[in-house]
């Protein structure tokens, strides 16, 4: 049976390792960096387009700042855009628009034209996809845990066809037995995702470890029952403030696994 070394420390034995994404696995904030940019910059547009006044667009602007998440230096990690799915990105940009007085319907069907609009423009300049890369040392972590039979999957919000393509890339699909992303019932953060990807892998919920970088997935981890509840800090400019986890790493190296 493999265990988990933290700095030296065992922190138990484990059988899986339910990996979050962006911010744990991938370096997503300078894509979606651009992502939120090109989504206000479309906010505005069609809101000018109903004959809005430059003040309305610019207080338009600046709510869409805040709910997304968008510093002046990057994204923050625990923003709508870092942490939700892109349904609940678009709920929260039609709830933007409905502050900015127009009706739930209207608001609701302009925003999901601003997501497809901009993934249009977005496919349109990446047609080969657009490539995100890996966190420091987090493939020699995977490694790792498949020489020592650990099995590993992928538990984000991120949509499949987008998990797919980022493993693919980086040659990372022998080391995921699953997926379970924003396309599958219940998604993150329901606890019950950590139930069905488990119950899928045949794994014991209470032998598994879950990595992520947001309270919300550790939370969520607890909640179903996880073996240890582990915190990423490294994945973005400004470190996210955790307070929900059983263990905190750094840097990948900071975690070693023990082959049984």
């Amino acid at each position: 049976m493999a265990h988990l070394n933290l700095r030296g420390h065992r922190i138990g034995p484990i059988d899986g390792v339910l990996f979050d994404k962006d911010g744990t696995l991938s370096h997503s904030e300078p894509q979606l960096k651009i992502l939120a940019d090109a989504r206000i910059a479309e906010a505005k547009r069609q809101f000018a387009a109903l004959g809005t006044s430059s003040e309305d667009i610019k207080e338009l602007g600046a709510l869409l700042v805040r709910t997304y998440g968008r510093s002046k230096d990057g994204v923050l990690p625990d923003g709508t855009l870092a942490v939700a799915s892109r349904q609940h990105n678009i709920l929260s940009t039609a709830t933007v628009l409905a502050q900015m007085a127009l009706g739930w319907p209207k608001a609701l069907l302009m925003a999901e034209d601003i997501f497809d609009r901009v993934d249009v423009q977005w496919q349109a300049l990446h047609p080969r996809g657009h490539s995100v890369s890996m966190l420091p040392a987090a493939s020699t972590m995977l490694r790792s845990l498949k020489d020592a039979g650990v099995i590993c999957a992928v538990i984000s919000n991120d949509t499949t066809d987008g998990i797919q393509a980022f493993l693919r890339h980086h040659n990372l699909t022998d080391m995921f037995a699953a997926v379970w992303s924003a396309d599958c019932l219940p998604c993150k953060p329901d606890p019950a995702a950590v139930h069905a990807l488990c119950s899928q892998l045949n794994l014991s919920v209470d032998r598994c470890a879950l990595i992520g970088d947001a309270d919300t997935d550790l939370l969520m981890a607890k909640r179903a029952g996880i073996g240890a509840a582990i915190g990423y800090v490294a994945g973005w400019h400004r470190s996210p403030d955790l307070t929900a986890h059983d263990h905190l790493i750094h840097h990948w190296q900071d975690l070693t696994v023990v082959q049984p």
